[in-house]
């Protein structure tokens, strides 16, 4: 009876198994793990600290009630727009457990494990002690599966991702952010320069800029960002933080168009964001 018992259980179980229930393969977790690490995207949503982490299903549904524990106790690690890279892809029975930029367990810097000593018998000090209670800069991120993790593509993967993370953007971004109106991030996305714009929006559109001005006019510092060069130029000037002016001065397009210095195109409307 107890021989038969054995066989009759081996018979189930070899079906089980051909049928891939034991999940992802080895070959798929190894392209996954040396494709992805260190892969670079742009954080759509905030992003809690702490040791647990953001928490998405693979169907695309977000567990708030999880995630929101996670910022209730941990706080903000990212914001909406902040750049990160992965740098650790580990597999966690039915999730996939991504550690970003270096993780959430610790608010270190990996400087202030660094101890130095004279040498004289007194106690060692860590090299710095600055940001020593900062929060940490890293979090995890877990992605959920309803059952064993399928074997899947890097393509596939960061489509799961979609709703959190960008990876087609590789700079600093803003349009992810609910506090941004939508005629700016329609400007970034178009890589214009519109009045109103903050620093971070107007880097995201156009970049660093070629050359910054610093001036004084009536008392009052004024910034001025410029790209490119004549004839093709495009000057930003910034009143604290936002954009103040934006002029754009344009090669002519055909012989009978006026001069460059003519065909101004100037932007004060005022705007502020």
């Amino acid at each position: 009876m107890n021989r038969l018992f054995v066989v009759l259980i081996g018979v189930l179980v070899i079906p089980v198994s051909a049928f891939g229930a034991e999940g992802i393969s080895e070959k798929a977790r190894l392209t996954l793990v040396r494709d992805l690490t260190s892969a670079t995207a742009v954080a759509k949503l905030a992003i809690p600290g702490g040791k647990h982490g953001f928490f998405l299903a693979s169907d695309g549904k977000i567990d708030e009630e999880k995630n929101e524990i996670e910022f209730r106790i941990r706080g903000r690690a990212m914001n909406p727009g902040t750049p990160i890279q992965i740098t650790k892809v580990r597999f966690k029975g039915n999730r996939i457990l991504l550690d970003i930029n270096g993780g959430g367990k610790s608010g270190k810097k990996w400087y202030q494990r660094i101890r130095m000593s004279t040498g004289r018998g007194t106690m060692s000090q860590p090299i710095s002690s600055k940001d020593s209670h900062a929060a940490a800069s890293g979090a995890f991120v877990n992605l959920v599966f309803p059952g064993p993790i399928p074997d899947l593509t890097v393509a596939e993967f960061k489509k799961l991702l979609d709703p959190i993370l960008d990876f087609e953007r590789r700079s600093p971004t803003t349009l992810y952010s609910p506090r941004i109106p939508e005629k700016y991030k329609e400007a970034i996305r178009n890589h214009e320069v519109l009045v109103g714009m903050n620093r971070d929006s107007v880097l995201s559109s156009k970049g660093t800029p070629d050359r910054r001005i610093r001036e004084f006019r009536g008392g009052i510092e004024f910034e001025e960002w410029i790209y490119g060069v004549p004839p093709n130029t495009v000057f930003v000037t910034f009143d604290g933080d936002i954009v103040s002016e934006v002029k754009i001065f344009a090669a002519p397009k055909d012989p009978a168009a006026p001069p460059a210095d003519e065909s101004l195109e100037s932007r004060s409307t005022g705007e502020e964001s």
